[in-house]
């Protein structure tokens, strides 16, 4: 297989990955700001477990929490340009929010201390956030390049046997 072979894609799947987790948190960034979504809007605040804001009635926002997401699907853009960085991102990422839920899990969410805000449904989906970008991180197929879709990878020939 070539990388000039037009039938696989320029990215490698850990790339792809990282593309799509960043454009997941881009959107849940941008949706934490949209009034019809994000209900009890008006009670949004700067930081802080006083925000009454939940996404789709579920999950508490605030608005660095909005902006966390937004930062981190900005950095997993920067990061799908190389397989490295999208490894990285992915791994790095992934404890992180497995770090999040694990703090989300042992403070009070009605004190100080929960300043991004969390509540347990934000818990529980940090937990799946964080292990479903640890595997793809660990993907042993995170180097292959993508099939485009429609397209079967190139035969391989065997060799013709020499006369002599």
């Amino acid at each position: 297989m070539s990388t000039d072979d037009p039938t696989y894609a320029a990215r490698c799947r850990a790339q792809g990955y990282a593309l799509v987790v960043a454009f997941l948190f881009l959107i849940i960034g941008v949706l934490g700001f949209v009034p019809g979504l994000t209900s009890n809007y008006s009670t949004i605040v700067q930081m802080g477990s006083d925000s009454h804001a939940h996404l789709l009635g579920l999950f508490q926002v605030s608005a660095v929490h909005n902006a966390v997401h937004l930062a981190f699907g900005a950095v997993g853009v920067v990061a799908a340009h190389r397989l490295v960085w999208s490894r990285v991102y992915l791994l790095a990422g992934g404890c992180f929010y497995l770090g999040l839920a694990a703090y989300g899990m042992l403070i009070d969410h009605h004190s100080a201390a929960n300043f991004l805000p969390v509540n347990n449904a934000g818990n529980w989906l940090h937990v799946a956030l964080g292990a479903v970008m640890v595997l793809l991180a660990v993907d042993p197929r995170g180097k292959q390049r993508q099939l485009l879709p429609g397209k079967r990878p190139p035969r391989r020939r065997l060799p013709r046997p020499r006369r002599g």
